[in-house]
This record gives structure tokens, C-alpha cells and sequence, in this order.
């Protein structure tokens, strides 16, 4: 087999963006995925199959510090998380690349601007072919291009709840999605909200930026690839193997250059799992000088609430258009940051009957019939002490969560709004640790090598061919949807790497 120049590990938002910023460059590259492609089954509009029975769920277990055991909500296929994502691609706004005071303590600013970023976030809604509409919200940050394609259209009873909002003057807005909507509905008429993606409904990392990427023929992707460490040169300066099981073989590869994009997760572990000698990160794996690989682990506070008014059947299918930031800044009343609220997709009585699972189905299917959903979002700030850790073959998560009083600030004020737009019953449910509520940090970029893994480029301080290019490398998770901003962030970084010519 011939040697790469560059090995992408993860075929995620992050890994496949990349692949194709890369492309028609004249390197060759290889893609390491441990999953395989999602097959087109029953399964893939069945909602007792999907949220009832887990029949997507990972086998593996993970363990909280302490030890109690927990099945996680992450998917290992061609294409990642994103095969299951809402197909939310939000931009950070603008005050999020800026120290921001919360409830919870101080979100950090980003190593660059929103203006310096601003033209990547363009080129990656082209890339995924986002949907959306400028205009609407007065929060939204300044766009040199308008988005190509206008919003999904709201359903009648989503305009109803659109113009409800309104009345309370509000600014409810069009949700930028990368969903061709007549495509989706063609394969099923379900919503597409953590439904998997076996067509082309939803502009995904495989649908999108992967098929792009693999039309070169110097770019090639390999399944069953689970990579379990990254081999160091002698001076500890580069990476200089990758070490990977494929089908219980364990091989090697020895290329030029290393993108790890396996998650905000799994990217911290393959680090933490790899052998590194006491100058270069202690023994506490590689990159890891400042000993912060694995730490400053972000999982969005959020919750899910439903608005029930027994006297209308809400009849979408897929719900999931709008969204309202008039609390994103303030809490609307002088105060500090509360988040984001946006519709979740369409849910029915299965759904519901994966939480509730005593309460009788024809009860479920009736609250469900005559609910509006949305789901409450909450800026997670970074703790080190928040993190990932390794014991063993066992990954450990130790998550601390933070700024909980904006929480219960928006699921407050979103209980009175929505009383007060007629709907009597408001039930709301936080979700926990088994939902990937848009994980990140854990390998965080910055100016200093003392306190970050990565520089503004993800490149690793430490191991000059190695770049981190995927959730991990956030450095906040701000109160928003994170697939555009990792998606930019790799365009970026592909940009960086062929003008530095760092392989080519």
C-alpha cells in the first residue's frame, strides 16, 4: 500500500470538511473510520425502533467518575454524529468570539475574531447548502453572502406559533438547516430531528462534504478502522504512526501528516491513550503539555419542553423551522445571558415512551398530538476539571456541569411565554448525560502552549504535523448548534495547510 501524505481519523463534520477543503490538491489521503456506512432498513423511519428499542446505539459503555456505567448516545458510522444531527447550522454569534459574563462565571474568547472567521462561515453554508432567511433575527451577525436557498417552510400549526411569538413581541426566525425538505419527506414522511440520514434529505458530513471529497481519487476511506493510539517520533516532535484494528488486525500507517477528527471524545482519548515520554506531556499522552487534553469537556445545558393545548392537534410532520434568540444576549430584562431556544423535530408517543416508560400510550400519543416541542439551549462554560479520562480500556467522563441558573432562567420565562400564547400545559425535562448534547472542548485552541493544546490553526504545539479538527478544539460552546462552526473552522485550517504547504 502506498503511503499517505495525510491520514484523517473520523469521517465527521470535522474529518470530511477537511477532506474536501483538501481536495484536487495533488495528496494523497487516507480516512480512518471505525464505523461503517448507514444501510437503508425499516429501522431508519421506525421511531419505537430508534428511540425505544437503541437500535442505533453504540454497544460500548462508558463510566462516570465513580464508577457508575452509562450507555452513551454517540454513533460510529460513516459520516459520525452528523448522520443523526437536527441539520442546525447556526453561526456563533458574533459577542461569542468575545469574553461573555454569565450566570455560571466567564465564557472565554476565541484566539481570533468573528470578522477574521466571518468568510469561512460563508463558504461552509455553501458547502452544506444551508436554508435560511437573514433578516429575522436581530441577533444574527453580519453575512457577506445571503444564504443560496431560502428557509423550510413552517408547517400551518409552526406559522400559528410563529405569529403567537410575535404577538408577544418577540422575534421568533427561520432556522438555517441543511435539509432539502422535499427529499426527506420523499423517503418518509417523518421529521428528520435524530432520524438517520440514508439518502439525501440531509446535508451531512457523508451527503455532503465526503461525497465532495472522494471524487478525487487521491483521497480514499477505509471502515473498521478504529484507531487506538498515535506513535510519536523519538524526538517527540511529529507524529510518526498511526496505529489502527481493522477487521481484529491491528496495522500501521506512517504518513506525513495527522488529522484527528474523532470527536470531542474519542479525539481526547486516542491522545490520552498514546505513549508519550515525560518531556513531551508528562506520560499523560501526547499534546498534552499543558495538561489539558481531556479537560474542559462542554455538553450543553438544555432541556426539552413541550407546549399542550388539549384543544388543537398539532399535525406537522417535521416541525423543526424556528427559532428564538430574544434571550441569547440578556435575559430580556437587563440581566446576563440566558440561550437559544429552537424546535426539536416532530415527537410522537414512542418517543415520549422512552423517558416515561410507565405512562400508558394512548396518553403519551395524545400529549404528543396536541404538543409543540422546542428545545431549550444553555452555554456550558469550560472547567478543567470537567473531562475525559481514561482508566484502562475504560473511558471516564467527568462532567461538571455549569451555569445552571440560565437554565432555569429560559425554561421560566419560555413557561411564561408560552402560557401567555395560550397553551396551558408546559412540561419541561432536562436531558442528561446519555444525549451528546453538542459535546466539545477537550482539546481547545489558543495563543498560549501552556494553557492549550492547539494553536489558532488546531495545530498541535507540541507535534508539528498534528491538527485537531473537530469539536474538541472549541474553546466555548457558546448557546448554539456547533456543526457550522466546526465545519468553518476546518475549511480553515485546510486553507492553512495548502498555503503553508505543509505536505505539498
Amino acid at each position: 500500500m502506498t503511503i499517505p501524505d495525510i491520514v484523517i481519523i473520523g469521517s465527521g463534520i470535522g474529518g470530511a470538511t477537511i477532506a474536501s477543503g483538501l481536495a484536487s490538491r495533488g495528496a494523497s489521503i487516507l480516512m480512518l473510520e471505525r464505523g461503517e456506512p448507514l444501510p437503508t432498513t425499516p429501522h431508519t423511519r421506525d421511531t419505537r425502533a430508534i428511540f425505544v428499542d437503541g437500535h442505533y446505539r453504540p454497544k460500548e459503555m462508558w463510566r462516570e467518575a465513580g464508577g457508575a456505567a452509562f450507555n452513551p448516545g454517540n454513533y460510529y458510522y460513516v459520516g459520525g454524529n452528523s448522520k443523526f444531527y437536527g441539520a442546525v447550522l447556526i453561526r456563533y454569534r458574533r459577542e461569542d468570539f468575545s469574553e461573555m459574563e454569565h450566570y455560571g462565571g466567564v465564557s472565554p474568547a476565541w484566539p481570533f475574531s468573528y470578522e477574521e472567521f466571518e468568510p469561512w462561515y460563508s463558504r461552509a453554508e455553501q458547502l452544506f447548502r444551508v436554508r435560511g432567511a437573514l433578516g429575522e433575527d436581530p441577533t444574527e451577525p453580519f453575512h457577506s453572502i445571503p444564504y443560496a436557498f431560502g428557509p423550510v417552510p413552517d408547517e400551518p400549526p409552526i406559522a400559528r406559533a410563529r405569529a403567537e411569538l410575535k404577538g408577544l413581541g418577540l422575534h421568533p426566525a427561520s432556522l438555517p438547516l441543511g435539509v432539502d425538505i422535499d427529499a426527506w419527506l420523499k423517503d418518509g414522511k417523518t421529521g428528520w430531528d435524530a432520524f438517520p440520514n440514508t439518502g439525501t434529505g440531509k446535508v451531512d458530513a457523508q451527503s455532503g462534504p465526503l461525497t465532495a471529497a472522494l471524487a478525487d481519487r487521491n483521497i480514499r476511506l477505509e471502515t473498521d478502522a478504529h484507531v487506538e493510539y498515535l506513535e510519536a517520533s523519538s524526538d517527540a516532535t511529529t507524529i510518526a504512526a498511526v496505529h489502527y484494528r481493522q477487521n481484529g488486525t491491528l496495522k500501521k500507517v506512517t504518513p506525513k501528516l495527522v488529522i484527528l477528527s474523532a470527536g470531542a471524545v474519542n479525539s481526547a482519548v486516542i491522545l490520552l491513550r498514546s505513549p508519550s515520554p515525560s518531556s513531551k506531556g508528562g506520560g499523560k499522552g501526547l499534546a498534552n503539555r499543558s495538561d489539558q487534553v481531556g479537560r474542559n469537556f462542554m455538553n450543553h445545558n438544555s432541556s426539552a419542553m413541550l407546549a399542550i393545548d388539549p384543544r388543537r392537534r398539532n399535525t406537522s410532520v417535521y416541525q423543526k423551522t424556528l427559532m428564538l434568540n430574544d434571550y441569547y444576549l440578556s435575559d430580556g430584562k437587563g440581566g446576563k445571558p440566558l440561550g437559544n431556544v429552537q424546535l426539536l423535530g416532530k415527537i410522537d408517543g414512542y418517543m415520549l415512551r422512552a423517558n416515561v416508560k410507565l405512562a400508558p400510550k394512548f396518553a403519551l400519543d395524545f400529549m404528543a398530538g396536541h404538543a409543540v416541542d422546542w428545545y431549550l439551549m444553555c452555554e456550558d462554560l469550560p472547567d478543567p476539571e470537567s473531562r475525559i479520562m481514561v482508566d484502562g480500556k475504560d473511558i471516564v467522563m467527568q462532567w461538571r456541569r455549569s451555569n445552571m441558573q440560565s437554565l432555569d432562567g429560559l425554561t421560566k420565562v419560555m413557561r411564561e411565554n408560552f402560557r401567555a400564547c395560550g397553551y396551558p400545559i408546559v412540561l419541561s425535562r432536562p436531558f442528561d448525560k446519555r444525549t451528546p448534547s453538542h459535546q466539545c472542548g477537550t482539546v481547545k485552541m489558543g495563543n498560549d502552549p501552556a494553557t492549550s493544546p492547539l494553536d489558532p490553526f488546531c495545530r498541535s504545539f507540541d507535534h508539528h504535523n498534528l491538527f485537531v479538527v473537530d469539536a474538541s478544539f472549541l474553546p466555548n460552546s457558546a448557546a448554539v448548534n456547533p456543526a457550522l462552526s466546526i465545519a468553518a473552522q476546518a475549511l480553515r485550517v485546510a486553507d492553512h495547510i495548502r498555503k503553508t504547504e505543509l505536505v505539498i
